[in-house]
């Protein structure tokens, strides 16, 4: 590793080790609920009718945390909290007349909808917890909590709520299983949980919570949750097994093969364990993620790989103990690898048969997290892709208040029959993450080293990050060096053998008197992102300029970037409009300014909008770049979307000029808080290719349900010489049809 590098490392880790703890809260010891135990179940009805709530402590006052964190909420909420031997239970009173909601969906957009939140920290280390949330109409959104803010949306599991809506108030009553929590009993001492419970407030656009957080910092940060205390310890969650079988049948035509309609009928199995109260073992045979959406397709000008996120529910829970590791383009774990491949003929997304799995992941203690992740999947000659097992160690120690060391060990085997070169990929990782317990400073550094049958010099990646972040100002600190020869398999570095430092300083004010009706704040600063080619001794690319924004009362926000230049350096033949025209010669450099202004509007109302534009040099000609997004909201039933972006290239002669088009109308329809319909169209002659991808959904019990889904892929233009072949515009590429049944049962 670059010696430079290493002592500026060390430097990062020391300043790390003893960045201030400046205006440390103590929201658990000033904030503090009492649980009683109920005398008989309650019933979840939305209506506070049970004589049981009668003996519940209720909070106090809710503190405002947008657009003022120096006041008490506009808007009042009153909280309750009870158990017995099955069920959390929380009741809600929050005050308002109106309402604001999404649709009627599962898992809704959190800024755009009213809405009542519990987070749940079990263990108290401000780290890792749980994010229950229910509309005014009743409908819910769960997610897992990393890293005291980050937030695992697509995550499920089996809770209950109902809501009531009066002419000045909404009420929310939840039950939450012990079962769907993980945590760990201390046998004769009595037990404590960190909680606190939030509002949003669109009516007023007001966000709140009864244990305050600064308004700088995300409403749902671990780090400011009150306490509260159990009457008894809360209950060993007992025999705590779920299985989920499902059954599939599909018929699918590839129309540019020439082959017939294929028929499919399988099922397989996943089973969740749990070993102890907070440690789980997932099972899984034949899975089969087919109600997982098509990626939604961007226009790509890019001379690298992509990243698409996650979203398939087995590799959800304690995802972030596998993949958190390193940064976002630094990753050694990315679960996305497994049973997920690439068409190149259509850029679609294909699955590899996952043949059966395991993974056992959670808590030893409060201060100790592991897990254990093993997965086989089958051959595919379709594809050229051998059968390969993968494995995944990781373990994690807490340190301090809200930091940790975490180790990880990732192992790609393709299993007999393969070339010998190619038989293995591993990747050994350490990283230290620090949070002070205000959440002003975060940061990590990490070394990560690759092996391979190879045993070539250069398999590591290394880096740090530091971030400050306070009412007044937003910093953002960045170094990384990936060697010649890092190549995680499993992982993602779409980079090799260089050298990066970005940052970011932003000053922020918050304006007054009369300004202060219509902005909240607005900020200022530079922001640069320097690569480094070790190999070429020389600077690759590089971009800076001064970058500003305006945050208003209503929730519009304005972005923009002046004086912005980027530098590239080509190491190998590029055409920038990525449509396969000629290319830029290696060992050229390009300069160019240009400019970015966005804007989005007040998501409160029932159509809300955002435009994005990119205008000025790129490369050795021009390009102007215009990105619409608008929705509107036939609450609470639908939202329509409109995704137009347009992005047009001028280069001189020889080199491509293009206009390149992505046009996604997307239809949401709720027709209840189980009958759901999605459609999206997708038209992007970059690719030439359309989709058009419908979803039915009924889901008939909690995390059950019934899909039915139709693709379809089409040429999006005629062709002359489509890979030898001509083709006209709407030729169909390939048409699927699936239905499958997945079915939640607890034991």
């Amino acid at each position: 590793m670059n010696g430079r590098v290493q002592r500026l490392l060390m430097m990062v880790l020391l300043l790390l080790s003893i960045a201030p703890a400046w205006g440390v809260p103590s929201n658990d010891e000033l904030y503090h609920l009492n649980i009683p135990r109920a005398r008989a179940p309650i019933s979840i009805d939305g209506r506070l009718d049970a004589q049981e709530w009668m003996g519940a402590e209720k909070t106090g006052t809710f503190y405002q945390q947008f657009p003022f964190d120096t006041s008490l909420a506009s808007a009042p909420t009153e909280v309750q909290l009870m158990y017995d031997d099955n069920y959390l239970y929380v009741s809600a009173v929050c005050y308002q007349k109106k309402y604001v909601v999404t649709s009627l969906r599962r898992d809704f957009p959190f800024s755009s909808s009213d809405i009542f939140i519990l987070i749940v920290d079990p263990f108290r280390d401000k780290l890792n917890g749980f994010y229950f949330a229910v509309t005014p109409y009743g409908v819910q959104k769960e997610a897992l909590l990393s890293n005291g803010v980050d937030r695992n949306a697509d995550w499920d599991n089996v809770w209950y709520s109902e809501a009531t809506r009066l002419p000045d108030r909404y009420i929310v009553e939840m039950a939450i299983p012990f079962k769907t929590l993980r945590y760990k009993l201390k046998e004769g001492v009595p037990n404590t949980w960190n909680l606190n419970f939030c509002r949003n407030n669109l009516e007023t656009n007001e966000k709140s919570s009864w244990a305050p957080v600064p308004r700088n910092q995300s409403l749902i940060d671990l780090g400011f949750c009150g306490r509260v205390d159990w009457e008894t310890n809360p209950p060993a969650p007992g025999t705590n097994v779920t299985l989920i079988p499902y059954g599939l049948g599909s018929a699918a035509k590839d129309f540019q093969a020439g082959t017939p309609t294929t028929g499919r009928i399988t099922a397989g199995i996943d089973a969740k364990v749990g070993i102890t109260p907070s440690m789980n073992l997932d099972l899984t045979v034949n899975p089969d993620f087919a109600q997982v959406e098509v990626d939604r397709q961007v226009t790509n000008l890019s001379r690298f790989e992509l990243f698409f996120p996650e979203r398939r529910q087995f590799f959800l829970e304690n995802s972030d103990l596998f993949g958190s590791f390193g940064l976002s383009n630094i990753n050694p774990f990315f679960s996305r690898r497994i049973g997920l491949g690439k068409n190149e003929s259509n850029g679609e997304n294909v699955q590899i048969p996952i043949l059966f799995g395991a993974r056992l992941s959670g808590r030893l203690d409060k201060n100790w997290r592991t897990g254990f992740l093993n997965m086989t999947t089958a051959k595919s000659d379709k594809f050229g892709v051998p059968a390969t097992n993968y494995m995944v160690a990781a373990v994690q120690r807490r340190i301090g208040k809200r930091s940790n060391l975490a180790a990880i060990l990732v192992n790609k085997d393709e299993i007999a029959g393969t070339k010998p070169e190619n038989k293995f990929n591993r990747v050994a990782g350490l990283d230290f993450n620090f949070a002070s317990p205000g959440s002003e400073w975060l940061g990590k550094v990490f070394y990560h080293q690759g092996f391979s049958p190879q045993q070539a010099a250069g398999q590591y990646a290394a880096g740090a990050t530091l971030q400050y972040n306070t009412t007044r100002w937003n910093v953002e600190w960045e170094l990384s060096d990936v060697g010649a020869n890092y190549s995680p398999e499993v992982g993602f570095a779409p980079r090799q053998d260089v050298t990066r430092h970005a940052a970011s300083y932003n000053k922020v004010f918050f304006p007054k008197g009369r300004w202060a009706r219509k902005l909240n704040n607005w900020y200022i600063g530079p922001d640069y992102d320097l690569v480094y080619g070790k190999k070429e001794d020389r600077m690759l690319d590089w971009d800076a300029g001064v970058f500003f924004g305006f945050n208003f009362q209503n929730g519009a926000q304005v972005r923009g970037a002046l004086l912005r230049w980027d530098y590239t350096y080509l190491f190998e033949p590029f055409d920038p409009t990525n449509t396969g025209g000629a290319e830029l010669p290696a060992n050229t450099s390009y300069l160019y300014f240009s400019n970015r202004l966005s804007f989005a509007s007040n998501p409160r109302r029932q159509f809300y909008y955002s435009i994005n534009t990119r205008f000025g040099e790129y490369f050795n000609g021009k390009i102007l770049q215009v990105q619409t997004t608008s929705n509107l909201r036939i609450q609470p039933y639908a939202t329509l979307s409109l995704d137009v972006n347009y992005t047009r290239i001028r280069l001189p002669e020889p080199y491509n000029s293009t206009q390149l088009w992505l046009i996604g109308p997307r239809f949401d329809l709720s027709f209840s808080r189980k009958l759901f319909l999605t459609s999206f169209f997708q038209y992007n002659n970059q690719v030439n290719n359309i989709n058009i991808n419908t979803r039915f959904q009924y889901r008939f019990r909690p995390v059950s349900d019934l899909f039915l889904v139709f693709t379809d892929n089409y040429f999006a233009t005629a062709d002359d010489d489509f890979g030898g072949v001509p083709v006209q515009a709407w030729q169909p590429k390939n048409r699927a049809v699936v239905l499958k049944l997945n079915y939640w049962l607890n034991l």
